[in-house]
């Protein structure tokens, strides 16, 4: 899958680069590693597909719409927010547990989510389709001034975007087997960010 030179280097081949390795002074297996980060953007993929089922949902739904627009509404974003950073710190003291890794990761997602639609039932559907090219654009690169909100939302982009690279390259080298699902927040997390940071830029 992943080759070079004629050599495959997902499977540890010693004529690739680097004699194999994902980064030069490798000394673990390459294949576990590559097994490692398949599962994260497994993981991540699941994230964002329901991500975006909840916030297509929310999106079409004109009662959300209203609701969101009321002070009720942003007090709900508030807690779900909330919510989220107290699951971030739990995941430090159960983000190796087995199940209860995936629970704190399907609730935090779930939040997230919901904040992700509560944005979106504020912004015009072409906003919202510009933002999310924008992201999985700005994504995929990495991973290979009007106002002040605005100019705000674009130092947020800058700064999600360092915070992506920072994240794929622990994923890479520091992140262990067993932190799969710590490494999947860590990601989900600054895509999403990213997304809401972009989805700040229109200034609506």
């Amino acid at each position: 899958m992943f080759k070079q030179g004629g050599a495959d280097i997902e499977s540890g081949n010693k004529g690739g680069v680097n004699g194999g390795q994902i980064y030069p002074g490798q000394m673990e297996d390459p294949q576990m590693r590559w097994a490692f980060i398949r599962k994260v953007y497994s993981i991540v993929c699941t994230q964002l597909f329901f991500t975006a089922v909840i916030a297509t949902v929310m999106f079409f739904t004109p009662a959300v719409k209203h609701y969101m627009r009321t002070i009720l509404g942003r007090v709900t974003v508030i807690v779900l927010l909330v919510i989220a950073f107290i699951l971030i710190f739990l995941m430090g003291r159960y983000g190796k547990k087995h199940p209860w890794n995936y629970l704190l990761m399907g609730v935090f997602t779930l939040c997230l989510a919901c904040v992700v639609g509560a944005a979106c039932a504020l912004r015009a559907g072409e906003t919202i389709l510009i933002a999310a090219g924008l992201t999985v654009l700005i994504t995929f690169i990495l991973d290979l001034g009007r106002e002040a909100r605005v100019v705000y939302s674009c130092l947020a982009a800058l700064l999600f975007s360092a915070y992506l690279v920072y994240d794929t390259n622990n994923l890479i080298r520091n992140f262990t087997y067993d932190e799969y699902v710590i490494a999947a927040i860590c990601l989900f997390g600054d895509i999403v960010n990213l997304f809401l940071a972009l989805l700040g830029i229109s200034g609506e």
